[in-house]
């Protein structure tokens, strides 16, 4: 399996979770993982920054025009190619440390909040008002953090799974900690 089609059927499952799953959970804050970002973040930490740009945009363009998208059409878009190429650019250095790749993750939603805030503000959102921001951006954080090695573990295993089946001689071809097991 390509990693093209690999990227897709991850972002697929996890845009399908978001609208399905994590938007309808009674969670407190009216706030919910943010499941796509994560996903974007996981693959682009695989794969590289190429990959996690191009994965950011398409994934934020689907989530620009998935129902229920009440914002300006390329807001994802942007914010998600962004973090993934960001996030891509650590994928090197994966192997030093096996706290690395949470930390990462945690940096990646964080930034993907505050950076869809911002764009928010530049474009008037009403939404997107200081008081209302700073509220809510920790609980969507912590909510992010918390479902992070869930959304982790599934697109290591699915890489792995995809690299065994390509890997001459069942050589696993992803750097040190970050393999799944």
């Amino acid at each position: 399996m390509s990693r093209n089609v690999q990227a897709t059927i991850v972002i697929a499952a996890a845009l399908l979770l978001q609208v399905t799953v994590a938007n309808r959970l009674p969670l407190p804050g009216s706030v919910s993982p943010d499941l796509v970002l994560l996903a974007v973040v996981a693959l682009a930490l695989v794969n590289g920054s190429m990959t996690g740009l191009v994965t950011g945009f398409f994934a934020g363009l689907t989530t620009d025009i998935v129902p229920p998208a009440d914002h300006t059409i390329g807001r994802y878009a942007f914010v998600y190619c962004l973090i993934g190429y960001i996030c891509g650019l650590a994928a090197d250095e994966m192997e030093r440390s096996p706290v690395l790749p949470f930390l990462a993750v945690a940096a990646g939603a964080f930034a993907g909040s505050v950076l869809y805030a911002m764009v928010g503000m530049m474009l008037g959102d009403p939404r997107t008002r200081w008081p209302v921001v700073s509220h809510l951006l920790p609980i969507q954080v912590l909510y992010d953090v918390i479902a992070s090695p869930f959304v982790v573990w599934v697109v290591l295993r699915l890489t792995r799974r995809a690299e065994h089946e390509r890997g001459p001689g069942g050589l696993d071809a992803l750097p040190g900690f970050y393999r799944a097991r």
